[in-house]
């Protein structure tokens, strides 16, 4: 009951206090919570750039709508997608694998030969969009994360993709960003939103159960 409490709390905070900052090991259990989330194959395909940078932000701003969150918040999160599956990064993550539980497992072995035989294959449009969707299950294991630590948040698709890369300099690095999360404390006299009852559709709207 706490967590939904926790969850009926956040909105998505639309004018934050640039005078509070996060305290940093909020910040650090927020990113450590988005590394341990769910990923297709446990590829975990994309990374997190945490921006605080005050002159990069003002930078960002203007290619994502101009949205005060971008310099208002403490901590800008980039959610970062591969542009593409490799060999390289497939044998890594399966290495890395390895290597921590101290063992080869056949099956495992098995299972990484069927991704290197598919994955690499692809057009590279077709592994960015779906290391993407890995991204986006790390978005919301992030807003989950921030609300259980009483931290606003804030998902956003409203920027222009290319831009970031580029102010970022993500293309180099194999990255494509996805979406962005700025974190912070909601500022009670400027957010519209903050006094507003969370509307979502009603349960038996929503879930369908199949007996």
């Amino acid at each position: 009951m706490e967590l939904i409490k926790k969850l009926e709390w956040r909105y998505a905070t639309k004018k934050m206090d640039p005078s509070r900052k996060v305290p940093e090991e909020k910040v650090a259990r927020i990113l450590e919570a988005t590394r341990l989330a769910a990923t297709s194959s446990g590829l975990q395909p994309y990374e997190l750039i945490v921006v605080t940078n005050a002159e990069v932000r003002e930078r960002i701003k203007p290619i994502a709508w101009n949205q005060t969150q971008i310099t208002d918040c403490s901590h800008l999160l980039v959610f970062a997608a591969w542009d593409n599956y490799t060999a390289e990064r497939i044998n890594g993550m399966f290495d890395l694998t390895n290597e921590i539980r101290g063992f080869k497992n056949e099956g495992w072995e098995n299972y990484r030969n069927m991704l290197l035989g598919s994955y690499p294959q692809r057009d590279a449009e077709t592994n960015y969009q779906h290391a993407a969707r890995q991204a986006y299950i790390g978005l919301g294991t992030a807003l989950i994360a921030a609300a259980n630590e009483e931290v606003d948040a804030t998902p956003m698709e409203g920027f222009d993709p290319k831009a970031l890369d580029d102010i970022l300099n993500l293309r180099a690095r194999g990255l494509r960003s996805v979406a962005l999360m700025p974190i912070g404390y909601r500022d009670e006299t400027g957010d519209w939103l903050v006094k507003l009852k969370k509307v979502r559709r009603p349960t038996a709207q929503f879930i369908t159960r199949v007996d």
